[in-house]
């Protein structure tokens, strides 16, 4: 990405942000009383939670400490609370428009109205937390989603795969360890055949990575074919060839616009993320191209991280695409916006004789919340027929 662009991008994001923080600032400030000696409290501590989030994003590549960790974990929480803030706040504003014109209150709320707005202060917090809490407990309690598919190909030796296949990990300061064990145990406990990472392995910067040594629970993932990886649009924003170099020498086989023949059985195509281009200037290749290397009369995986056009995959002959990316929207309303962006935004579909499924990932982005998915582990059996 051009650094003016990548300056711009940064400026109308941060603009964003501040307006968006300092309308749930106003709003809360108005309802308590003035001279309160909680209005400076308030003050005080709203904008060091509200400045947590940028300040964690530009100190964790820098300085990769217990400090910056506490901040990171503030900061994204507090992205969950302000979208659930902003939320209700224009809840009640438009609540308050109707009341104008058609009196839908009752007069009672006017009788002391400055005890009103404090009491619809103090139950707005006490709702957002019970929301984000509730949120933050789902994102810590993956699923295991069990799929059996079949592909009518002839392949010699076993008639069946057992795939275990997540997506966006998002491997960083806020997934670590915990995590991270939980999603080894989980993927090894299933007995796979072969693992597949949808991409959105490790979360943008490398560094909390490193420090926390995941590689070395990379490295405890029993797979009888073996570990198989692609680049998403994190580890391009992050740096994909130190990402790329770290996975690898952490027992991953990262495919990028390749594809391989698996035990002589079915073949395994890797796509290089759709953003490629713009962090890296240079085009990935074409799927048509990629699938001349391929003997279609064999079983065909095909790894995409981003699910779009999937009607090129059937052109193209694909048997089972498998992609993340989207996190069904990961809070909720957002996942009716990703049902409009992508044909498919989670879960499975088939389209003539090509299987398509889209994982909602297994960890986060931002707040370590989700709400309206689960966050998921996905076993496919493919039966070859």
């Amino acid at each position: 990405m051009k650094t003016s662009a990548f300056i711009i991008f940064i400026a109308i994001v941060l603009v964003i942000y501040g307006l968006v923080n300092s309308y749930i600032f106003i709003r809360g400030l108005q309802a308590i009383p003035a001279g309160s000696a909680w209005r400076g409290w308030y003050i005080a501590a709203f904008w060091s939670i509200a400045f947590t989030f940028v300040l964690a994003r530009f100190m964790e590549r820098a300085y990769p400490c217990g400090f910056t960790g506490v901040i990171t974990w503030i900061g994204s929480f507090w992205l969950a609370f302000m979208l659930y803030f902003i939320l209700i706040a224009l809840f009640i504003d438009f609540a308050r428009v109707l009341n104008h014109f058609f009196h839908i209150f009752p007069q009672s709320f006017y009788v002391d109205y400055a005890h009103t707005k404090l009491v619809t202060l103090s139950v707005s917090l006490i709702l957002v937390t019970l929301v984000v809490a509730a949120g933050f407990i789902n994102a810590r309690t993956p699923r295991i989603k069990h799929l059996e598919l079949k592909v009518r190909k002839v392949v010699q030796g076993d008639k069946s795969l057992n795939i275990v296949m997540a997506s966006d990990i998002h491997l960083g300061t806020i997934i670590a360890k915990r995590k991270a064990n939980r999603l080894v145990a989980t993927i090894n406990a299933l007995k796979p055949d072969i693992v597949l990472f949808a991409g959105d392995l490790v979360d943008e910067d490398l560094a909390p990575v490193i420090k926390n040594n995941l590689g070395a629970n990379l490295n405890q993932i029993k797979s009888k074919l073996g570990v198989y990886a692609i680049t998403g649009n994190h580890e391009f924003i992050g740096g994909a060839e130190s990402a790329v170099k770290y996975l690898r020498e952490h027992g991953i086989t990262v495919l990028r616009d390749t594809s391989m023949i698996i035990d002589q059985r079915f073949y395994l195509i890797g796509r290089e993320d759709r953003d490629k281009p713009r962090f890296t200037g240079k085009k990935r290749m074409e799927l048509a191209e990629l699938i001349k290397q391929v003997d279609l009369s064999k079983p065909v995986i095909l790894m995409d991280h981003q699910p779009f056009n999937l009607e090129k995959a059937k052109e193209q002959g694909i048997d089972l695409q498998i992609s993340g990316h989207t996190h069904h929207g990961q809070l909720w309303p957002f996942n009716h916006i990703t049902n409009l962006i992508y044909e498919l935004s989670s879960g499975y579909k088939q389209s003539g004789q090509t299987h398509f499924y889209v994982s909602t990932g297994f960890g986060t982005w931002g707040p370590p919340v989700r709400l309206g998915n689960r966050p998921e582990i996905v076993q496919i059996k493919l039966i070859f027929d």
